[in-house]
């Protein structure tokens, strides 16, 4: 059952920091290597973290960096318990934002079928570093065990709305430039 303190972002946290702990850092890393698609700005992983602990469910230690001390966050049973009621509860379809479906959408307006399929054409490279990042936390993976097969069908996903962006792409640039369906 959600709980009134903790937010849907809360739990992305929560399942981010994991049984293996995590520090705000380790979570902004996770973030940029698609472990969870979830989209907020990389100071929300820092201040949520914290917030958290005030709340009982993670517990911050003060461990050594490179440079300083880091605060390393751990699950508390109270976090854990959170966490799998949670879990367990009904899943719905996601949300999306999509700019690129907003700037299609605006095409009529827009007057120039050519402009928008290349603003649109642009996302390929981003599509090509988001394979790269795949990949890499493909490899990382395997050294977390305990999280690997959850994490590889993660990163199925994320193969999966990738190949599908790029055909939806093809599709698009089709259809704005004139050419007959396939």
């Amino acid at each position: 059952m959600s709980r009134a303190d903790l937010n849907p972002f809360s739990y992305v946290v929560l399942a981010l920091v994991g049984e293996g702990g995590a520090g705000a850092h380790d979570i902004v890393r996770m973030m940029r290597r698609g472990t969870a698609y979830w989209s907020t700005s990389p100071s929300h992983y820092y201040a949520e973290p914290k917030r958290l602990a005030k709340l009982g469910y993670l517990r911050a230690e003060q461990t050594s960096g490179k440079t300083r001390p880091r605060t390393h966050y751990s699950l508390t049973d109270r976090g854990r318990e959170a966490l799998r009621a949670w879990a367990a509860e009904p899943t719905s379809f996601p949300r999306i934002q999509s700019e690129a479906v907003v700037r299609l959408l605006a095409a009529d307006v827009a007057g120039d079928d050519a402009a928008v399929a290349a603003s649109l054409a642009a996302m390929r490279a981003e599509l090509d570093g988001i394979d790269a990042s795949l990949a890499e936390a493909e490899a990382v993976a395997a050294a977390l065990p305990h999280r690997e097969r959850y994490l590889l069908l993660v990163h199925r996903l994320g193969r999966g709305l990738v190949e599908l962006h790029r055909r939806w792409l093809d599709d698009v640039e089709r259809e704005l430039s004139g050419q007959p369906p396939e």
